[in-house]
């Protein structure tokens, strides 16, 4: 019984002979690889419903930091605290210069606490 298991082929009188063998496998490994990748994906997918979105104050009030490692931290605390308004300023930030200066960022975190 484990002989005959090991040696499925399809009748050689089947239409399509082995053209339709090597289809038969062809689509048994895709089923197989989609399966993994599914599973695959499920296991990695990262669940950030539990996480805090929101930077801690103590990292924004850093004074040894450079002014532009303050004001990414800040944006990021805006972009917790009001997202419609990060959306605006998000425009800005890539131009030479662009976005607010870092008194008023602190100013806008602040009036958003």
């Amino acid at each position: 019984m484990l002989a005959s298991l090991r040696d499925i082929h399809l009748p050689a009188e089947a239409v399509g002979g082995v053209f339709a063998e090597y289809a038969v496998v062809f689509g048994i490994a895709a089923l197989a690889s989609v399966g993994c990748v599914a599973i695959l994906r499920i296991l990695s997918i990262k669940v950030t419903a539990n996480k805090a979105l929101e930077t801690p104050k103590k990292f924004t009030d850093q004074p040894d930091w450079s002014a532009d490692r303050r004001k990414v931290a800040l944006l990021h605390r805006l972009r917790a605290q009001n997202p419609t308004r990060y959306a605006e300023l998000r425009g800005e930030l890539y131009k030479p210069g662009g976005g607010p200066d870092l008194e008023t960022l602190q100013d806008e975190v602040a009036g958003r606490v």
